[in-house]
């Protein structure tokens, strides 16, 4: 079975081959440089082998990158997946790209993720124009390099895993995201659009929980659940990875709770088209 631990240190493999391979190297005309072993760049690459901050400043060096190498450190930062808080200022440290390259080695090793979001439309499920006024605005929250491109890139192909038949979506939406706008009204419009077309999609469950819902319990704040095996949850500092058995039953039930609530097929669509139509496009 993949680890999250494993499935992180394949996203940082997978990065300093990118890296490599933009700078037009040969794994080993980069082994040269550095001094190693040709198999130990190999290891690296292939997520078979721990990288130390050493050697990550190293690669940047070599590769004559000094920009990425706070990018690296904030990568092998999250690889002890046993940690649950993640500090977004040690994630972030060179951007977004890192953090959606983790997001897309998760899904595609997840067959079935659940997620609510409170005010904001999935990931999942967004524009690329709609992500990129999301990341522009964290990276200008947060002070962190704007790596809007690449973090966009990788956010939409991690949406190729919505036509994976062997993959399965349940996510639920607070009305309240359907309004609160991050975006100009045209962004806005489209991303509605999107996520109206999605709703009765084969493999895809996308509930509403509409304003006036009697709820068992209340939405406390967005999170993910990866199979039954990890809950993520975001908070304005850092990230929590949950994998003990307590922590996914509680959030487990916390989302069945929700979901009684939820609207789904045509009445979801009807909210989805009140919103659009409350939208000023003049």
């Amino acid at each position: 079975m993949t680890t999250d631990f494993q499935t992180a240190r394949e996203a940082l493999g997978a990065r300093l081959r990118e890296l490599r391979t933009e700078a037009g190297l040969e794994g080993k005309d980069l082994a040269a440089r550095l001094g190693w072993q040709t198999s130990k760049v190999s290891r690296l690459q292939n997520g078979k082998q721990t990288p130390t901050r050493d050697d990550l400043s190293a690669w940047a060096r070599a590769l004559e990158r000094p920009d990425i190498e706070a990018e690296l450190h904030g990568l092998l930062a999250g690889l002890d997946m046993k940690q649950r808080n993640r500090s977004w200022r040690k994630q972030l440290a060179g951007g977004h790209r890192g953090r959606q390259e983790i997001a897309v080695r998760q899904t595609e090793t997840t067959s079935l993720i659940r997620g609510l979001e409170v005010s904001r439309i999935p990931g999942l499920f967004q524009t690329p124009e709609y992500a990129r006024v999301i990341f522009d605005a964290n990276a200008d929250f947060r002070g962190i390099p704007p790596t809007t491109d690449d973090a966009v890139e990788k956010r939409m192909r991690r949406q190729e895993a919505l036509y994976d038949p062997e993959k399965s979506f349940r996510f639920l939406v607070c009305e309240a995201a359907l309004y609160h706008q991050p975006c100009p009204n045209d962004v806005m419009a489209e991303q509605l659009d999107r996520l109206y077309n999605l709703v009765g999609q084969r493999r895809i469950e996308l509930g509403i929980i509409p304003f006036g819902a009697q709820l068992r319990r209340t939405a406390p704040h967005a999170f993910w659940i990866y199979d039954r095996r990890l809950v993520i949850v975001e908070t304005i500092s850092e990230e929590l990875w949950l994998t003990g058995d307590e922590d996914l039953a509680l959030y487990e039930r916390a989302w069945e709770w929700l979901a009684e609530s939820a609207e789904y097929g045509a009445p979801a669509r009807r909210l989805i088209g009140r919103a659009r139509g409350s939208l000023d496009l003049s």
